[in-house]
């Protein structure tokens, strides 16, 4: 991807890539609007000559206010105010308006990673990133306190870059970062930017909550179900604005170059089985899809998953994972490997033979986990293991004790993909 945040296409079926980890200069600074124009879809007044001309073709653009809830969502949460509402552009150079960041340092409502050496009443342009705003009113928007463009993608870059500090628990990092992008992507609702660098925007954003969904599973606190919830919330919200995105700039005969990757992690999700993630059905949503996304390598490996997890085949499950997860997909996947390790735990004791125990070592191999990491599995699930004489551990069968663990599963690596844990 380069610099300009400017999405490549690519020709129908090629892979995709995909990278595991950010990337971003880590550093902001003021900078001059850009020359680059912004799209708008029909949101655009009929009498605003300034959004008009970076315009398409109105004809030629899906209508953005009427597609899919998610935009009816983002419109009320992320920056829309009412049926009337008109797009503004921004002119905000800073990553925080000058008025915000007075006022918070007045109130010292400044997050640690806002503060100018450690002090909570002060911050300075470099530091301070405007905060999200649930009620907006049309009325008292100024572009002055909206960021263009360029402003915002610098402004994301530098947030991500702190994704991977040591110096705060990651729930506070988290905790920075995702207020912080829901007021960046409050922003381009605002302007209704919805080109080909606001998909990459999002595609990153994206990224930071599957990420994070991952990161949090080893969290603990009081409140850490409570950010997990949210987490998941704001990923689906995220995604469905992104495929929005996708359909809003898709040329006849091409896809995105990460398009079919993203579109994957739906069907992914799709694996906790008491949720929707988007209201709407997985078969109806897959015959809106184009061919070649539907055929691509991603879509066909999370197709696989989710009907091996609901047929309960572990073997095939678990194998498919390890040859062809990448990183985004594993992160998704990996609260749900624990739940179908307990699953081929509970079919080996119902189902073998009670004289014959079944060996730890040939389990660890099935469901690709060291054998010490089995029989404590085994332990939780309210199983006995025993040793023969040669200190071989087995799973004697048929026990009526089996129970699924009551604080959860813990997590144990899934060998060959030990660096997706790190």
């Amino acid at each position: 991807m380069d610099e300009s945040g400017h999405h490549r296409r690519r020709n129908r079926n090629p892979p995709s890539s995909h990278s595991s980890s950010f990337t971003g200069t880590g550093g902001f600074r003021r900078r001059e609007l850009s020359s680059h124009p912004t799209k708008s879809s029909n949101f655009v007044s009929s009498t605003s000559t300034s959004s008009l001309n970076n315009s398409r073709d109105l004809k030629q653009i899906p209508n953005w206010k009427h597609r899919r809830n998610s935009s009816q969502e983002e419109k009320g949460e992320e920056g829309g105010t009412d049926d009337s509402f008109t797009p503004v552009i921004g002119t905000c150079l800073f990553m925080c308006p000058e008025g915000e960041r007075t006022q918070r340092e007045r109130l010292r409502d400044l997050a640690v990673f806002e503060r100018l050496n450690g002090d909570p009443r002060k911050t300075s342009p470099d530091l301070a990133v405007k905060k999200f705003c649930r009620t907006i009113s049309n009325k008292y928007i100024q572009a002055s306190d909206v960021r263009p463009l360029p402003v915002l993608e610098d402004t994301l870059k530098y947030l991500l870059d702190l994704l991977d500090s040591s110096d705060h628990p990651f729930e506070v990092v988290h905790d920075f970062i995702f207020d912080r992008t829901r007021s960046i992507r409050q922003d381009l609702s605002m302007q209704n930017i919805v080109n080909e660098r606001a998909i990459h925007m999002y595609e990153e954003v994206v990224k930071f909550h599957i990420i994070s969904h991952l990161k949090l599973q080893s969290c603990s606190g009081s409140n850490i179900s409570s950010l997990r919830y949210l987490n998941m919330e704001q990923l689906t919200k995220a995604l469905a604005s992104l495929y929005n995105l996708y359909d809003l700039n898709r040329n006849v005969n091409s896809v995105f170059e990460n398009e079919a990757e993203f579109r994957s992690f739906y069907v992914l999700l799709h694996l906790n089985s008491r949720s929707q993630p988007m209201g709407e059905s997985l078969s109806l949503w897959l015959r809106l899809l184009p061919s070649s996304i539907i055929k691509s390598k991603e879509m066909c490996f999370s197709r696989r998953v989710l009907r091996y997890f609901r047929m309960g085949n572990y073997k095939s499950f678990f194998c498919t994972i390890a040859g062809e997860a990448s990183y985004l997909q594993y992160c998704i996947m990996k609260l749900y490997i624990g739940e179908v390790r307990a699953l081929a735990v509970s079919y080996i004791n119902n189902c073998c033979y009670k004289l014959h125990p079944y060996p730890l070592t040939h389990l660890s191999k099935l469901l690709m986990m060291k054998e010490s990491d089995m029989e404590s599995l085994c332990n939780a699930c309210g199983l006995e293991t025993t040793a023969d004489e040669s200190g071989n551990k087995l799973l004697p069968t048929k026990q009526t004790t089996f129970c699924i663990p009551k604080e959860g599963f813990q997590s144990y690596d899934l060998l060959g993909l030990q660096e997706f844990e790190r």
